[in-house]
């Protein structure tokens, strides 16, 4: 029995296995999950009483790279109970996807952490 399983540790995993595992990883950005899906970025975890999300609203194209120069930024309350109007606590528009990441970061933080401060 013991040698059964030592024969199936050895064994190559599946390819469905491997999909799998990557299906659920996501690229991060200071420990926190970036999800693109289009021209929209979500920063942050869904389960975190607060997210971003970024829209690239026009680019620029640069060396056969596409490059984004205007991009919006909207820090969302995850409440799912909250009023569609209220959901957006904060917004700003950046120059740059570098910027715009740069910004998120800092009011996801501030607001995670004050967040964390009230339930104390």
């Amino acid at each position: 029995m013991a040698e059964a399983k030592k024969e199936a540790a050895k064994l190559p995993k599946s390819k469905t296995d491997k999909k799998k595992k990557n299906a659920t990883e996501f690229f991060e950005y200071k420990g926190k999950p970036l999800v693109r899906c289009g021209n929209t970025i979500y920063y942050g975890h869904m389960a975190d009483p607060y997210v971003i999300k970024m829209q690239i609203k026009s680019k620029n194209t640069e060396n056969d790279m596409e490059i984004a120069d205007k991009v919006s930024i909207q820090l969302l309350t995850t409440q799912p109970m909250a009023n569609p109007k209220k959901q957006i606590v904060k917004s700003s528009e950046r120059p740059n996807l570098y910027l715009a990441i740069d910004i998120a970061d800092a009011w996801l933080e501030r607001y995670l952490r004050d967040y964390a401060n009230k339930l104390k």
